[in-house]
Order: structure tokens, then C-alpha cells, then sequence
């Protein structure tokens, strides 16, 4: 069964920067695709980024691009998000999660942000 373990989280002044890791446990998709979600009070919630474990490919949202950098180490089976130039708006929960890639409509979930096995989240709060 496959478990993922965010840390990282913390408080930090706008401006600030954080970095998220993902600890993935029992861990054997041959494919697929990870990323970070957020969810923040009263808000619905945010694909961040995505990584495509095969080809390293990423994605962002438009409202992240250039500030975030999702990455991956496939050695120590850990995902990280590093979070630059925070804004108060960034404030949320945020979700590591993983969804594995057998057919088409895995990838058009991964797209959608549509993962299949999530972190418990670890909190982000960026004061002005």
C-alpha cells in the first residue's frame, strides 16, 4: 500500500521561500504521475503542480508559474515542491498525492489533478 508523507510546512514571511517533501512508501507504480494540491479556507481546491515520474515533464497553475519548482529524487522515493516568493494568497493545506498511469484515462485524471492516493497535508501560512 502505498503512503505519502508530507513535511516542510511551516510559517514564513511574504517574500519567504519553503520547500515541501513527499516521503512515498511502498511505492512500485513503473508509471505515473505526482503532485501538490492545496486547499485553503473557504476555497475549493488547487492543482499546484505535476510531475510525470517517466519523462520528468511538469505542470503548473498559471497562478504558481515561476514562484513553484516540483521535483523529484528517485533514489530516496521523495517528491518536493520549492515555494519562492510566497504571497499571503498561497496560505493553504497542501497535499502531495500520486496516481499511477496504466491507461489513457490515467492520463487525462493526472491532467485534471485527479490523483488516486493522497498525504495527509502539511500547513502553509505566508503573513504579509
Amino acid at each position: 500500500q502505498v503512503q505519502l508523507v508530507e513535511s516542510g510546512g511551516g510559517s514564513v514571511q511574504a517574500g519567504g521561500s519553503l520547500r515541501l517533501s513527499c516521503a512515498a512508501s511502498g511505492y512500485t507504480y513503473s508509471r505515473a504521475c505526482m503532485g501538490w494540491s492545496r486547499k485553503a479556507p473557504g476555497k475549493e481546491r488547487e492543482g499546484v503542480a505535476t510531475i510525470y515520474t517517466g519523462d520528468g515533464s511538469t505542470y503548473y497553475a498559471d497562478s504558481v508559474k515561476g514562484r513553484f519548482t516540483i521535483s523529484q529524487d528517485n533514489a530516496k522515493n521523495t517528491l518536493y515542491l520549492q515555494m519562492n516568493s510566497l504571497k499571503p494568497e498561497d496560505t493553504a493545506v497542501y497535499y502531495c498525492a500520486a496516481r499511477p498511469i496504466a491507461t489513457i484515462v490515467d492520463l487525462a485524471g493526472c491532467g485534471k489533478g485527479d490523483f488516486r492516493v493522497w498525504g495527509q497535508g502539511t500547513q502553509v501560512t505566508v503573513s504579509s
